[in-house]
């Protein structure tokens, strides 16, 4: 582990102590676990899912995971990178047996497309017309995407994630994953042209 350790920022090799003490069993290193991360979680899963309800059943069920797997944990790469790894899952399973199509919410929207969103603070009704058509064609266009590229496009865009940690989530090669980075910013940049 020294020289895994090497390649850490002290954050990563903070989160790895606390898995290796929640694995010997360690409440309390359970709970600081959580709160370091579920913020980061349940807003992954909300942009994911686009109901509130549903991500935070997920967040929930995601550290549920980790408490029951800390016994198999071990720190061969960043935890979040095995933490989002679980939330992947959870995420994907639960679109399919929802049997729906997820798309991102307004909120979430906003936040990645927030330029393209912000109307002036006394907009005519066209101009709100036109600021709830584009709000609508972004919603769109995210829900297009398929799911491994939306969630790749989340976890670069929301928690800053390198390609080979992303990769590592969503289970392809760098390479793979760099293409399909460009592949879903290609199409939403397609299906948002004409009102960029």
């Amino acid at each position: 582990m020294a020289a895994y350790e090497e390649e850490l920022d002290s954050e990563s090799r903070h989160d790895a102590e606390l898995m290796l003490r929640v694995s010997a069993g360690d409440a309390g290193a359970m709970r600081e676990i959580i709160e370091r991360h579920q913020d980061s979680v349940y807003a992954t899963a909300r942009r994911m899912l686009s109901d509130s309800a549903d991500a935070e059943d997920i967040a929930q069920r995601t550290f549920i995971r980790v408490w029951k797997a800390a016994s198999s944990y071990e720190p061969k790469a960043k935890f979040t990178t095995w933490l989002y790894t679980i939330l992947r899952n959870l995420v994907f399973n639960e679109t399919r047996r929802m049997g729906r199509k997820p798309t991102c919410s307004s909120d979430a929207m906003e936040e990645e497309y927030g330029q393209l969103l912000h109307t002036d603070p006394s907009p005519s009704p066209s101009e709100d017309m036109e600021a709830r058509e584009l709000e609508d064609a972004v919603e769109r266009a995210i829900a297009e995407l398929p799911e491994k590229a939306r969630l790749a496009v989340q976890l670069r865009r929301f928690q800053e994630m390198s390609y080979e940690e992303i990769a590592a989530v969503i289970g392809m090669s760098v390479s793979a994953t760099k293409s399909l980075l460009f592949r879903a910013r290609q199409s939403l940049r397609e299906s948002l042209a004409k009102y960029l």
